[in-house]
């Protein structure tokens, strides 16, 4: 039977834009700030703040636009089209400036979701204290186990973007981020190392692995879940280079019953709204036609009057007159090249269209965000709903770290599964020491395809790239050659945080 999330009180959540303001993000914004003396005091007082940690993490600087999509941008997934608007243009073409808006937005939206969980934390001992009833108590450790969760996905990307790959010999000399463990209390000044950086993330996912571990929960979960710690914790480990607790994290979530790869098997057979034809509908298409899979562990919900970014816009921008696509950038042919004739991520993830730029390229574009079914019924277009935590992503890593650690059968086996659940006819997968890596990769850009972690594994991989010219596509940043190492695989700090008064936070090297 599948684990059911736990009951919760459903409270329509406001979007909270993240303004980019000339102070530190780790100050309290006017306007955000909660005065002490109206803080935390009851029970409901604590789930309205949970509340806002989940509405936080709608902002379009987050999931469902900049930290989902720049980091594939910038890297080698996509070609900007001729005529296209220049949206995201200066990261694609790597002219990357530390007073770049859309970084600056990401880091100041993962500190917002930050300091709004330090506001919960730092007052949920004492609203602990004060409760009599049990079952209060046990609803309050499962928030808190939620907002630690939160707090850890939130650094972990901050990690991710704005520091060096992790090295084990190298990381206690490296720079990480600013740990701002409290609300109210002294913000830090100078960056913590790369190694205490991620040594806080780990003792937050290990709380809230603890408080959640008996907190029922299912798939597409809108909460964070003993189930999410693990996908993180499994992450993590992976980018540290921990392979035996990569393994074990993603084990877990493996072999947990709630959760199952949703596969290529027809689930019905309906007309596309894109191309108005007949199509048969797989479960994996239903996983992003939908945003509901068995394979969800964690996503961004929304309803038709709250909801985040868009993340199929910049690829259609079909609502520019509701006739043609008019995409800023289109896959890469190396990336469509990569697709077997009966993998049905292929189909799921693109659809050959014309488009209607003067040159009327036809290309077979990105949409996978062309929305949600429930969203284009009321003429809202390209409006999905993020799901950074999936399943599949699982499968890759416990395949990485297998390799990592020699042991190429179990992880062939696990590509095997992967692909299996993925194609709709017989598929398999053999790594061996010479092609493991390029298979990984491979396999990482067919399942994870624009969803925010190609720079990272370039990155950690001490890998570059090439873009080639292709049909159609502007001259400006199509022929690139970015070399392993280029110090713009690691985003800089936004400007005005080294600028803020009395500010120590040192620049990395692509602030120079």
């Amino acid at each position: 039977m599948m684990k059911m999330i736990y009951n919760k009180l459903k409270k329509t959540v406001l979007l909270a834009g993240i303004a980019v303001c000339l102070v530190s993000c780790l100050e309290k914004v006017p306007g955000d700030a909660i005065p002490e003396g109206d803080g935390m005091k009851t029970f409901n007082d604590a789930e309205q703040t949970l509340t806002g940690i989940y509405s936080a993490y709608m902002s379009s600087a987050l999931y469902s636009g900049y930290l989902t999509l720049l980091p594939d941008i910038q890297a080698d997934l996509v070609h900007a089209v001729q005529g296209n608007s220049n949206t995201y243009g200066t990261l694609w073409q790597w002219d990357i400036r530390p007073t770049n808006s859309e970084i600056t937005s990401v880091y100041g939206a993962l500190y917002a979701v930050i300091g709004r969980c330090n506001f919960y934390l730092d007052q949920v001992d004492e609203l602990r204290n004060s409760i009599t009833d049990d079952e209060s108590i046990t609803y309050l450790d499962y928030y808190t186990g939620e907002v630690y969760c939160a707090r850890a996905m939130a650094y972990s990307e901050l990690i991710k973007c704005f520091c060096k790959a992790y090295d084990p010999a190298t990381a206690e000399n490296e720079l990480g981020v600013a740990i701002d463990s409290t609300y109210f209390g002294e913000k830090p000044l100078r960056r913590s190392s790369l190694k205490d950086s991620y040594a806080f993330v780990i003792r937050d996912l290990e709380k809230a692995e603890k408080l959640l571990e008996d907190a029922p929960y299912g798939y597409s979960s809108p909460y964070f879940t003993y189930g999410s710690a693990n996908a993180i914790h499994a992450r993590v480990a992976l980018y540290m280079q921990d392979w035996d607790k990569a393994i074990e994290y993603s084990t877990k979530l493996i072999e947990d019953q709630a959760y199952s790869l949703s596969t290529a098997s027809a689930y019905t057979s309906g007309v596309s709204p894109i191309t108005g034809q007949q199509k048969v509908y797989s479960y994996i298409d239903y996983m992003w036609t939908n945003d509901l899979a068995t394979e969800i562990i964690w996503m961004v919900d929304y309803t038709l009057t709250s909801y985040g970014g868009a993340l199929g816009q910049t690829f259609l921008n079909f609502n520019n007159d509701y006739v043609y696509f008019y995409p800023d950038y289109v896959p890469s042919e190396w990336v469509l090249g990569l697709y077997a004739s009966n993998d049905a991520r292929y189909n799921a993830y693109f659809t050959n269209a014309r488009t209607g730029y003067a040159h009327g390229l036809t290309w077979p574009l990105l949409t996978k965000y062309f929305g949600n079914e429930e969203f284009l019924a009321n003429i809202i277009y390209h409006v999905s709903k993020p799901k950074p935590l999936r399943l599949a992503e699982q499968y890759l890593i416990r395949a990485e770290a297998y390799c990592q650690k020699g042991n190429y059968a179990s992880a062939s086996k696990d590509l095997t599964e992967l692909r299996s659940s993925r194609h709709t006819s017989g598929a398999s997968a053999s790594v061996n020491a010479s092609n493991w890596l390029q298979t990984i990769s491979d396999e990482r850009v067919r399942e994870l395809y624009m969803e925010g972690f190609r720079l990272q594994d370039l990155k950690r991989w001490n890998m570059g790239f090439e873009r080639k010219h292709q049909t159609s596509a502007q001259p400006e940043g199509s022929r690139l050659k970015v070399e392993a190492g280029n110090p713009l695989f690691v985003w800089p700090i936004p400007q005005h945080e080294l600028e803020a008064p009395g500010s120590q936070i040192e620049p990395n090297e692509s602030n120079r």
